[in-house]
């Protein structure tokens, strides 16, 4: 289609993404007050996600629109097999996938219709992780769908996430802006600012 001969590492990625979450829609149209949302709302999942142990590392954060209907996506990729979960690595998905709309509250005091799919995936985890694994101690190993639990489970790692927001809302702003203007970062540039020293490029005061 591109007219080469021969195919790319990143021909190789793009129809990973396209299974993901769809063809890229560059003629979509974002206002730029939404698109600094979604650039904070992905941010905020990948800042998350980077700040708990045992998450999967970051490796892509784009706002480009997909055909999905997603207005942009973090990629993360586990390292080697992993067929099983601990209790803490769901806890810690379910902060990861809460902090995009953690980050659209601790940057605009407001809340938008962007993690309809992340409450939706947050919820189907923390159901499955209290009733269906046994992960509960009040629910031992009983199959009940105790939806107060699940409430309860999600409002917990919500909480976490907002946390680990506001703790490095310095972090959220920097990264946030940078993937506004780039529109498409990798795990490697959102690691390297997020690692990055600030104090180091100040100027020492006379």
């Amino acid at each position: 289609r591109a007219g080469r001969k021969s195919v790319t590492q990143s021909d190789l990625e793009e129809s990973i993404e396209v299974v993901i979450a769809g063809y890229q829609k560059k003629n979509s149209i974002l206002t730029d007050h939404e698109k600094c949302i979604v650039a904070y709302h992905e941010i905020g999942h990948a800042l998350v996600a980077a700040k708990q142990s045992n998450s999967a590392p970051v490796q892509k954060i784009t706002i480009i629109p997909r055909t999905s209907g997603a207005l942009g996506y973090t990629m993360q990729v586990d390292e080697g097999n992993h067929y099983l979960m601990n209790k803490a690595e769901l806890e810690n998905k379910i902060a990861t996938l809460t902090g995009g709309r953690a980050a659209e509250e601790v940057a605009f005091k407001s809340i938008t219709t962007g993690a309809s799919n992340d409450i939706e995936q947050a919820t189907k985890h923390a159901r499955a992780m209290l009733p269906r694994y046994g992960m509960s101690e009040e629910l031992d190993m009983v199959a009940l769908e105790i939806d107060q639990k699940v409430v309860e489970q999600v409002k917990t790692q919500n909480e976490k996430a907002i946390s680990i927001l506001t703790e490095n809302r310095a972090k959220l702003d920097e990264l946030a802006q940078y993937l506004y203007q780039k529109e498409t970062i990798t795990g490697e540039e959102f690691m390297d600012i997020l690692n990055r020293d600030d104090t180091e490029n100040k100027p020492e005061n006379p």
